[in-house]
């Protein structure tokens, strides 16, 4: 089995190391992984060592999912995407790695092309997991009984797996902190809800660098628009994956890996 050397913090980023000269040839040896909402960099450990062998790879952890940041009112804090965006180009700036590969799954999968819209200069190439750019009419509000189900905290990862099933037990307990939420649920949803009142076509129309788009056969995504991202976009490709869930690089971790792959080596940035 493939193992991963210790993480460096730095700062919401953790520097896993890797092959620097990996895809220098592409323009960037550095691949930033993102996770989605109630996630946090740590789900991304099966990945990392292969991943490694196309660059430097860095995790990131997102503001308000890093347990330390918890807050109780989302009102007094700013969960814009556009606020999401600015961190993530600020710790690009901080490694100053020259444009990176930023994978990224949901919220993260969003929180990348919009980087990528903003600042083409720190992206050279996307990866898209299970996310599409208009959720409008959608709501949180259904979330409350689902949360009011969990626990005060999960004695074990058997408890979680319980709870949640194989995968997604497995994602959320890795996140957690000793098995107790590492972020505020009302913060989170109050993330969510922006999502249901804005659309980001204007954002992914806008990106230049190369894209792959990756949807789940049961994905969470509205019905049809990823593959319509691919065409309202010329440098997107679109895989969809029968049998997965919304978690594909653990539910479909070699589909997953295989097209990711293949993409990290052919990709050219614009």
């Amino acid at each position: 089995m493939e193992s991963t050397p210790k993480a460096r913090v730095l700062g919401g980023l953790l520097d896993h190391g890797g092959d620097e000269g990996g895809c220098a040839e592409r323009g960037f040896g550095t691949i930033v992984l993102l996770h989605g909402l109630m996630g946090r960099g740590r789900t991304w450990q099966r990945q990392i060592p292969w991943l490694r062998r196309y660059g430097r790879v860095y995790t990131y952890d997102a503001a308000f999912h890093r347990g330390a940041d918890l807050v109780g009112a989302p009102t007094a804090v700013d969960l814009s995407t556009e606020r999401f965006v600015a961190d993530i180009a600020e710790a690009l700036t901080w490694i100053d790695r020259g444009p990176v590969a930023l994978i990224g799954h949901s919220m993260g999968g969003l929180h990348a092309w919009c980087t990528a819209a903003a600042y083409p200069e720190l992206v050279g190439a996307l990866v898209v997991e299970d996310m599409a750019p208009d959720f409008r009419g959608q709501t949180t509000g259904t979330w409350a009984p689902w949360f009011e189900s969990w626990p005060e905290r999960f004695g074990d990862l058997d408890e979680a797996v319980a709870h949640f099933g194989p995968v997604a037990g497995r994602y959320f307990y890795e996140a957690f902190d000793d098995g107790r939420l590492h972020g505020s649920i009302p913060v989170w949803a109050a993330i969510a809800e922006e999502w249901g009142g804005r659309d980001f076509w204007t954002q992914w129309e806008s990106v230049s660098a190369p894209s792959l788009l990756i949807e789940a056969e049961y994905s969470v995504t509205p019905a049809g628009q990823m593959r319509q991202m691919a065409q309202r976009n010329p440098h997107a490709a679109y895989l969809s994956v029968p049998g997965a869930g919304h978690l594909i690089h653990d539910d479909a971790p070699e589909v997953f890996r295989g097209a990711v792959e293949a993409f990290l080596s052919r990709v050219r940035p614009v």
